[in-house]
């Protein structure tokens, strides 16, 4: 398996962790359980060999049972028909099917007789990883109590890891009978720990502890080792010990698994913390918290990481998981950090030879450890929240640094949070701050062409949540009509990504506007979509549901033919056209009836901010709207644009509702009073006078968006805007 190269691999999240008698499966909660197409997907992006999972808990229900793998078979097949070398995977940070767990000693023996049986049906494999991170598995289970069996013991805890060691080797035995030269690939994450001068001791004793399962695997843990005598403290079998030592299963490739919350800090400063990550070693009280929250320089980063594991084993390394729970763009920068780490390394002569595309289609509820299943999922270099899997930004970047070895994505012009001083809990002073922006790499910025409605506001707002940099330019700030003040502007600031939010009229407005508006407003998006494509500049552009006519009894989705029945409907599809024959790149949004909460923001704003003020309020029951909040369409735009995904794309949620109950039951959420709000008819209002009959929009691209009820659930969350205050209002 020696490589000339860098390589890119992918792995499929797995996790198949139990808590009580409930087992949790990433791989059927992603979906990719149903679609074995994803691996040509990953194929695609260039994925040289692939992390896959045969899990024992999957392949029977209890230790007893015969083994069904007919699920692995067309996958097993499919995966070599397409060259992909395979790395199988049989215990994910699971603790065996029914009738067995961890602390019992039947583990071993029941993944061994498992092992064989893969081995026996898939001979042509010779790459297992018979148990994930078993440290950390022994951990969060049996020490921490997070995953069965759900014990907080210490000599539980090595009670676990010693079993699983012992299941990783005699599993190897096993295959090794069907597959002489089959390899040992043992990943474990291998975070540093440090301390404050009182807890040195104990960050000291966790750095040992990290090598604690590739130390065994290797027979090192002899009486010399520094944690000898812990072991033997806590119940672990000198005779037992020896016989690692004597009869060792060495790794052939270490996959190391690096987080950005794996570097640690202890402070006795208990105070400073919240409660919940305050614990004790029995000695000493103290916080255990995320080093990139405290630590000056951070984190330690893969190169270090990737050295520490060569100078202690002089064993071929690869990064098996390279994965950030965060948006588009910090991800990236993530995989780009851990692939010039492991390039960086192999230049300094460490033998590293792949990056992993870890959780490439995304997990489900790892920001509770996966002991819940409340819906909380991160995307991974596909989205799987839609019709299909979407490919992210992190699925370009990672095919570019397969095919040329780097990547020219213009996000990573800048740094990952984790660099910046803002991550700290006690961040620098400001002008400590201003120096570092000052000194730190400009990103070029998002260019937000429009009037300071709605939208431009949401995505001014969004931007800055994300650490993107952003310029609006207002309509009196840019002359739409002039391609050449369009050209230098673009010249001047130097985009990577032109938002044009300057064609939304609000469909109530229409009938008040002039044909030349309409026909500026094309002109406008034709001369943005030229200067963007001749510099290739990403662009969004938007539209509506008016292009469609609403005669269609289901919702319309992109590959309907436009229908427009009213002069903006038409401006609407004539902009749309004239956009993708400039610019076929680009990614063109028709939404839902947009709202905020934000000050100034459309319709709602003004209606909240009436009813506060006692005003009358007129609303329709009749009036049908398609609703988005218009930061959650921001997000998913951005999302698209650093994907560079270019076509009509559909981003609108499930239902509609009356603006009447709209209004009634969001000002109820802000808590504002709305005995002014009366019920009329939709010719009496001032708000949202839309037709009655409304196009329905569904998307066969992109994932559909919250709905109504979400959207309110987040905003009961949000602390109450000032705007809504009465008095506050009056003094502005």
């Amino acid at each position: 398996m020696v490589v000339s190269e860098l390589e890119l691999w992918g792995g499929i999240e797995c996790t198949v962790n139990r808590v009580g008698d409930t087992f949790f499966d990433q791989v059927e909660r992603t979906g990719h359980a149903t679609r074995i197409d994803d691996l040509d997907r990953l194929v695609g992006l260039g994925v040289r060999a692939l992390r896959y999972p045969i899990l024992w808990e999957r392949s029977s229900r209890s230790v007893t049972d015969e083994y069904d793998l007919s699920w692995a078979d067309p996958r097993m097949q499919r995966l070599r028909d397409l060259g992909v070398r395979v790395i199988v995977g049989l215990v994910h940070h699971g603790s065996g099917p029914m009738g067995t767990s961890l602390l019992d000693e039947r583990f071993a023996s029941g993944l061994a007789r498992f092992a064989e049986a893969v081995a026996k049906r898939y001979p042509w494999i010779e790459d297992y990883t018979p148990v994930n991170e078993p440290l950390t598995t022994a951990r969060f289970s049996a020490l921490y109590g997070h995953w069965y069996p759900h014990t907080r013991d210490t000599a539980a805890f090595l009670r676990a890891l010693m079993i699983q060691t012992r299941a990783t080797m005699q599993a190897m035995r096993s295959i090794r009978t069907v597959v002489p030269g089959a390899r040992l690939i043992q990943t474990e994450d291998f975070g540093s720990s440090f301390a404050t001068s009182k807890l040195k001791y104990q960050a000291n004793f966790e750095n040992h502890r990290k090598w604690l399962s590739l130390d065994l695997l290797f027979g090192r843990v002899t009486r010399r080792h520094p944690l000898y005598r812990y072991l033997v403290a806590n119940g672990v079998a000198t005779s037992e010990l020896s016989q690692l030592a004597e009869q060792p299963c060495p790794v052939d490739l270490i996959g190391v698994n690096y987080y950005v919350t794996s570097d640690r800090f202890l402070d006795e400063r208990v105070s400073r913390y919240p409660r919940h990550v305050v614990g004790s070693n029995g000695r000493d009280q103290y916080a255990d918290v995320e080093a990139v929250r405290v630590r000056r320089k951070g984190i330690v980063g893969y190169r270090d990481v990737l050295t520490s594991a060569w100078t202690r084993y002089h064993t071929p390394l690869a990064i098996t998981e390279a994965h950030l729970g965060c948006a588009p763009e910090e991800q990236v920068r993530w995989l780009a950090e851990a692939w010039n780490g492991a390039q960086q390394a192999r230049d300094a002569g460490v033998d590293t030879r792949a990056v992993t595309l870890w959780s490439a289609f995304g997990a489900y509820d790892w920001d509770s450890l996966a002991t819940r299943a409340h819906g909380h999922y991160e995307p991974g270099a596909f989205d799987i929240r839609g019709p299909f899997p979407r490919p992210t930004a992190l699925a370009n970047v990672a095919q570019e640094l397969a095919c040329s070895g780097q990547s020219n994505h213009p996000i990573l012009g800048s740094p990952g949070w984790w660099h910046s001083p803002r991550r700290l809990l006690r961040p620098p002073s400001p002008a400590a701050l201003r120096k570092h922006s000052a000194n730190s790499p400009s990103l070029r910025p998002v260019l937000i062409t429009g009037s300071g409605g709605i939208l431009t506001r949401a995505f001014l707002r969004v931007c800055e949540e994300r650490g993107l940099t952003v310029k609006c330019l207002t309509q009196s700030e840019l002359d739409m009509g002039d391609s050449k003040c369009i050209d230098a502007a673009l010249d001047t600031l130097r985009p990577w990504l032109v938002v044009n939010a300057s064609g939304i009229t609000p469909c109530d407005e229409a009938t008040e506007l002039g044909e030349h508006v309409f026909r500026d407003t094309e002109a406008g998006a034709l001369h943005v979509a030229q200067s963007c494509q001749r510099r290739h500049t990403r662009l969004v552009t938007f539209s509506s549901a008016l292009v469609f006519n609403g005669e269609k009894a289901t919702p319309y989705l992109e590959s309907d033919l436009p229908s427009p029945s009213c002069a903006l409907g038409l401006s609407h599809a004539t902009a749309e056209r004239l956009v993708l024959e400039a610019h076929p790149e680009a990614l063109v949004v028709r939404a839902g009836i947009l709202f905020d909460v934000a000050p100034h923001a459309g319709h709602l704003w003004e209606a909240l901010r009436k009813l506060a003020l006692g005003e009358m309020v007129f609303a329709s029951r009749d009036t049908l709207l398609s609703l988005v909040f218009a930061p959650e369409l921001a997000h998913s735009c951005l999302d698209m644009a650093l994907a560079n995904l270019g076509e009509i794309v559909h981003l609108a949620p499930r239902g509609v509702c009356n603006a009447f109950d709209f209004i009634q039951t969001f000002a109820r959420v802000v808590g504002i009073d709305s005995r002014t709000l009366s019920a009329a008819n939709p010719e009496q209002c001032r708000l949202w006078r839309h037709p009655r009959r409304l196009a329905m929009l569904a998307s066969e691209r992109a994932a559909t968006l919250s709905t109504l009820d979400d959207c309110l659930a987040r905003v009961s969350q949000m602390p109450r805007c000032d705007p809504f205050d009465v008095n506050a209002d009056r003094a502005a």
